[in-house]
């Protein structure tokens, strides 16, 4: 029988709270170093061109400007998360509005400003290509001209034109499939892009030591990663670059990336003073990082009563002007795997093509791809019923995984596998089957999620005063990481949260991790702090001493590899809509939000998880939109890029399945993305029912509602 959990599992203070509610907490743009200069950028004014030339005379000699760099000043380097293909400044040519060409430091963030907005820029315009599925087509033009060239660029080599990857995933013989199919159903979806909707800009500062060492700071969650991107285009080793982690106000997966840090590094390095940038709103909107616009094509195979024999999932992503901001090895969307569903398909193929374009660069936004997909699988699972008379809810219950199937993207077998107890709570709790009112409607999604994974080492130090202070250079990127790791200190040494400190240090401390992301933070942090906990029990009972009775410092580092869990995360999500027949106006009443779970860290925390992720599916489904057109975006600021607030905020119902694996301390497993991937399909699924429309491009406006329906009254 299992010790009970005293400080885990229960709303403990967090280790953050304090210092963020008296504004003691220091982000990107806090960071003040004295002697301190200003960066802004040149940016591209055409989405594809030649660069004829690039004047700086007349910046340069502004007064108060101490430099002005183009490429023409840098080493021919190319860089990127892990397809190297972006250069520090546009050398050459332009490809996006909006690509930085020249950088300058002044002494002031004004007269900077007006320097970079003096340089003169001479182009030679090229035909410019902004969707991508036209973009594959033979003959296109190449915005690339040598994809092949690119260091880490993925294998094999995609042969349609400016597709710098094509991904396959498949499980059993999907013809075969087909063939054995009654009837075969296919749908098309498309998705827009969104900004992550960070408040906090992108900021770094940069400075040269006395020792010749680079000083960085940067609101980023991946340090190590940063320093070893950093340190090939400085020429400088990875031990001669210091990267601290500020404080990040909001990530949602959009501070991973380099950005802009090389730039200000070489501006620090060429005046001999530290140089900060923070990023404008205006250019996070039009030169960041923002998701992929999806272009998704479903076809399934069914049997007579339902059975989903077969499936083949097409996704061509908008990946922008580079693939520069995408970490994963395939330079593609890890979430794109999930257009087979959560479902047991014997037959399945995915393909999911990376598509270069005239447009602002895309990168990664909560859970990359699969909000998107489940869009689209979810949507298509509806469309399925409807077409075939089958109730939603029962398509789904046949058609669910158990322990022991596999899927497309995960080809060991799946244990405690709770699909099928998740979708029953959520559809109890909702009420599915009540009776039906007029102009409102129940919609349900499915989805799951896997356990990121990932390594971390961290240093505990037992202090002579009896305090415990645990090293790390995992950020917190708000979500409490630090608190969990606290309490999985405390709860293994038997202490007094409030006895543990977390201290974050710096990336020459030793200390080097994966960074935050992909849904690993508590199981990666989480056994790391435990495995150090545990670590330091060993020797203090090897001494013969409990924790009270130590009397000298002592410290001890531990090592979590990281591990591969075989259980994933189930989300089941009912939307409750009401639509106004008259102006298509929808209303999101109420969300359940079913989830299987593992041990409950710090339920506080694991709510805002959940609340957080249904206001990012609320604000994918029927409100974010940066309006792309011809590669300029028209949402360029907060009053015209409409994020949710409360008041778009639903009833709020979370359902929890207890299970009993997970890989986290203490059989914990992730929460942080699920709650944000299915909720689109639900919203989606509740306005057909509620209305009779369908909407297969997002978001759903009243304008795509209305439209619908007076094409229904007309015909």
């Amino acid at each position: 029988m299992s010790t009970p959990l005293t400080v885990v599992g229960t709303p403990v203070e967090r280790v953050d709270g304090v210092i963020k509610v008296t504004g003691q907490a220091t982000y990107g743009a806090d960071v003040i170093l004295p002697g301190m200069l200003w960066c802004k950028f040149t940016r591209a004014a055409v989405p594809h061109a030649k660069l004829k030339r690039v004047d700086v005379t007349q910046a340069r000699s502004m007064p108060g400007v101490k430099a002005v760099l183009t490429a023409q000043d840098l080493p021919n380097l190319l860089w990127g998360r892990m397809m190297k293909d972006m250069p520090i400044l546009a050398r050459d040519k332009v490809r996006f509005l909006g690509e930085p060409i020249a950088a300058v430091a002044a002494d002031d963030p004004d007269l900077a400003e007006a320097a970079a907005l003096a340089v003169e820029v001479e182009y030679e315009e090229l035909p410019a290509i902004f969707d991508p599925r036209e973009a594959m087509q033979p003959g296109a033009v190449l915005i690339h001209d040598d994809i092949a060239s690119y260091e880490a660029v993925p294998e094999p080599l995609a042969s349609e034109p400016n597709t710098h990857s094509h991904m396959v995933w498949s499980k059993g013989d999907v013809e075969q499939g087909f063939k054995q199919a009654d009837v075969v159903i296919e749908h098309q979806f498309t998705t827009q892009p969104v900004h992550q909707g960070h408040i906090e800009p992108h900021a770094c500062i940069a400075r040269v030591d006395e020792s010749g060492r680079l000083q960085v700071w940067d609101a980023n969650k991946m340090p190590f990663r940063q320093q070893n991107q950093l340190a090939p285009l400085m020429d400088m080793p990875v031990e001669g670059i210091d990267f601290h982690a500020t404080s990040i106000g909001g990530d949602f997966g959009g501070k991973g990336s380099l950005l802009n840090v090389a730039a200000v590094c070489y501006l620090a390095k060429k005046t001999g003073r530290p140089v900060k940038y923070v990023m404008s709103y205006v250019e996070d909107l039009m030169a960041a990082n923002p998701r992929h616009t999806g272009y998704i094509r479903i076809r399934s195979g069914l049997k007579k009563d339902g059975t989903i024999v077969a499936r083949h999932a097409v996704a061509v992503w908008d990946s922008g002007a580079y693939g520069a901001f995408k970490p994963t090895p395939i330079v593609n969307l890890h979430g794109a795997d999930s257009l087979g569903g959560s479902y047991a398909i014997p037959h399945v193929r995915i393909d999911s093509y990376s598509v270069y374009t005239n447009s602002v660069p895309r990168g990664h936004v909560r859970a990359p791809g699969e909000p998107q997909a489940l869009f689209a699988v979810e949507s298509h699972m509806d469309m399925i019923a409807a077409e075939m008379g089958l109730d939603p809810l029962q398509l789904r219950l046949n058609n669910l995984l158990h322990d022991g199937d596999t899927t497309a993207s995960t080809p060991h077998p799946l244990e405690d596998v709770r699909e099928e107890e998740v979708v029953k709570a959520a559809a109890e709790r909702a009420g599915w089957n009540r009776p039906k009112q007029p102009w409102r409607g129940l919609g349900m999604s499915v989805g799951d999620r896997h356990v990121g994974s990932g390594f971390a080492n961290v240093r505990l130090t037992l202090e002579v005063d009896g305090f415990l202070v645990l090293e790390t250079s995992l950020p917190d990127t708000g979500t409490g990481l630090h608190t969990v790791m606290r309490q999985v200190v405390a709860e293994e040494l038997g202490v007094l949260p409030k006895i543990v400190q977390v201290r974050t240090v710096s990336t020459l401390e030793g200390l080097s991790d994966s960074g935050v992301g992909g849904s690993r933070a508590t199981h990666v942090g989480g056994r790391a702090a435990l495995g150090a906990a545990q670590t330091l029990k060993k020797e203090l009972e090897s001494r013969g001493l409990t924790i009270g009775e130590a009397r000298q410092s002592l410290t001890v580092t531990f090592n979590y590899p990281g591990a591969e869990a075989p259980v994933t995360c189930f989300t089941c999500q009912v939307a409750e809509v009401s639509v106004d027949p008259e102006t298509g106006q929808v209303k999101l009443e109420r969300v359940v939000s079913a989830h299987d779970v593992g041990t409950i860290m710090h339920p506080i925390l694991h709510q805002g998880q959940i609340d957080g992720g249904v206001a990012s599916g609320v604000g994918f489904a029927l409100i974010e939109d940066m309006q792309i057109a011809d590669g300029r975006v028209g949402a360029l600021h907060l009053g015209e890029y409409k994020l949710p607030t409360i008041e778009d905020m639903p009833e709020l119902q979370t359902v929890l399945v207890k299970a009993a694996e997970g890989p986290g301390p203490h059989n914990a497993k992730a929460i942080g993305e699920s709650a944000n991937t299915p909720l689109a399909a639900a919203i989606a699924n509740a306005v057909y029912a509620a209305s009779g429309i369908r909407i297969t491009d997002l978001p759903i406006t009243a304008e795509k509602v209305l439209a619908g329906l007076s094409a229904v009254r007309k015909s």
